[in-house]
C-alpha cells in the first residue's frame, strides 16, 4: 500500500526522525490558514506547496512550487488543486491531485553548506535481508546516478534480529562525507529511521532528499513509504490512511471480490486460478500473438460469484478483445467453474468479445460438455496448445 508524503511524514515524526514540517490542504483557503500557522511555529517565510499524488518526479510536471508571500501560496494552491498533473511516473493521463502539503522553507541562508543525500530502506530477495541504499548525491534522479556514477552508490546490508549496528550507522555518515555533530545528527537519523521501517512493517522507505541544513539539521525533506500489504492488520491506523482516489479503480474492486488483479495494457483478458499458472496462461497469450490486458488470480475457490466478478472488471477494460480463462481442477472442480462461468455469462449479458475457457483436471470432462452445451459465444479448450490456437484465430 502506498501512503502520500505527508501521511509518510507524520509516521516518520512520530519514530523521532526529524522532518521538514508541514500542513496538509484541501483548498486555497486552507492553503493560507496552514502557511500562518507554519510561520507563527518554524518562523519561516517562504512555503513550498506541493501536489500531493502517488507518483514521483512531481517537480517537473509542476506539482512543486515556492511561494513567497500568502498571496502566491493562495494563487498557487489554487491552481495545483485540481490539476491533472503528467510526471514521468504517471503516464499520459497523469493524476489529479486533490490535496496539496505546505511545507516549511528549509533551503534558507546560514554559516555552512547545505548538501543533498539520498537514503533509502528495503528488502533485498536475493538475500533475505534489509538493505540501507544511500548516496552523497541526492535530490536528484537515482536512476542516473546508479548509471552514470555508481561508485557514488552505497549499500549497508542489516543481519535479520540485529537491527542497525553503531558502527555501520557511523560507516554510512563517513560514506556520505559527514564529521562531527552533522555526523552525530545523521546516525540517530538513520537509526530513527530503520527503527521506523522495521515498525511499521513497511517494504520501503525512500527519503530523497535528506537534507543537512545550512545550520546543520538534518531533515527528511522528501518521503516516500510503501506497506507491506499481508501486514495491514497489524496496523489499522495506517491502513485507514488508503487514498482509494490514487488506485486503479478495478484494482480496488478486486480486491473488494477477493481477487489478485493487476491492470495490464494488452488486449487479452486472463482469468487464472493460481500465480504460476497465471504466468504461464501470460506467456500463451504472448506467442499466440496477443497481449495480456491483466494478472488476475481469482485463487482455489472460484465460484459462480468470484468467476462473475473477474469478468466483470475485466470487460470494463475497453482495450480486451477476448478473454482466456485458464482453470486446473484441483480444489476446485471444472464443472462447478463451468457452471460459474455460464451463470455470470448470462448475469452480465450483452458480452461482445469471445470467452475462452480451458478447463484440466477434476471434472475436466464434464466442464467441457457444459461450456459446449451452454449454447453462448464461449469456446471450450483442454489444452494450452487448443488455447492458444484459439485466441490466435479470434484475436
Amino acid at each position: 500500500m502506498n501512503i502520500h508524503e505527508f501521511q509518510a511524514k507524520g509516521i516518520l515524526k512520530k519514530y523521532g526522525v526529524t522532518i521538514q514540517e508541514g500542513m496538509v490542504a484541501s483548498s486555497a483557503a486552507e492553503a493560507v490558514e496552514a502557511a500562518a500557522a507554519l510561520k507563527s511555529q518554524t518562523g519561516t517565510q517562504w512555503w513550498v506547496i506541493k501536489a500531493q499524488i502517488h507518483a514521483g518526479g512531481r517537480g517537473k510536471g509542476g506539482g512543486v512550487k515556492l511561494a513567497k508571500s500568502m498571496d502566491e501560496v493562495r494563487k498557487i494552491a489554487g491552481d495545483m488543486i485540481g490539476m491533472t498533473l503528467v510526471t514521468p511516473q504517471t503516464g499520459s493521463q497523469g493524476k489529479v491531485v486533490h490535496k496539496v502539503l505546505v511545507a516549511q522553507d528549509v533551503y534558507y541562508p546560514g554559516p555552512s553548506e547545505r548538501a543533498e543525500y539520498y537514503l533509502s530502506i528495503l528488502l533485498d530477495r536475493k538475500t533475505g535481508r534489509n538493505v540501507i541504499v544511500y548516496s552523497p548525491e541526492g535530490g536528484v534522479e537515482i536512476e542516473v546516478v546508479a548509471a552514470e556514477r555508481p561508485e557514488k552508490i552505497f549499500r549497508e546490508t542489516i543481519e535479520p534480529g540485529m537491527g542497525i549496528l553503531p558502527f555501520q550507522g557511523k560507516r554510512i555518515a563517513y560514506n556520505l562525507g559527514l564529521t562531527g555533530v552533522v555526523a552525530k545528527r545523521m546516525v540517530a537519523f538513520v537509526e530513527k529511521l530503520y527503527n521506523a521501517y522495521i515498525a511499521i512493517d513497511a517494504s520501503l522507505f525512500e527519503i530523497n532528499p535528506v537534507l543537512k541544513t545550512t545550520d546543520d539539521l538534518i531533515l527528511a525533506v522528501d518521503a516516500k513509504v510503501n506497506l507491506d500489504d499481508s501486514a495491514l492488520f497489524r496496523h489499522p491506523e495506517i491502513e485507514a490512511m488508503r487514498d482509494l482516489a490514487e488506485e486503479d479503480p478495478a484494482e480496488v474492486e478486486a480486491a473488494a471480490n477477493n481477487l489478485n488483479f493487476v491492470k495490464l495494457d494488452g488486449n487479452v483478458g486472463c482469468m487464472v486460478n493460481g500465480a504460476g499458472l497465471a504466468m504461464a496462461t501470460m506467456d500463451v497469450i504472448k506467442l499466440s500473438g496477443g497481449h495480456p490486458a491483466n494478472f488476475l488470480d481469482v485463487g482455489g475457490g472460484a465460484n459462480a460469484e468470484t468467476v462473475e466478478a473477474g469478468l466483470k472488471i475485466i470487460l470494463a477494460d475497453p482495450n480486451v478483445k477476448a478473454v482466456l480463462i485458464n482453470i486446473f481442477g484441483g480444489i476446485v472442480r471444472c464443472d462447478r467453474v463451468a457452471n460459474g462461468v455460464v451463470e455470470a455469462y448470462k448475469k452480465l449479458g450483452d458480452i461482445t468479445v469471445p470467452v475462452i475457457v480451458r478447463l484440466q483436471g477434476t471434472n475436466a470432462q464434464e466442464g467441457k460438455d457444459v461450456i459446449d452445451g451452454s449454447g453462448l459465444k464461449v469456446y471450450s479448450a483442454v489444452t494450452l496448445k487448443e488455447a492458444a490456437d484459439l485466441v490466435k484465430e479470434l484475436v
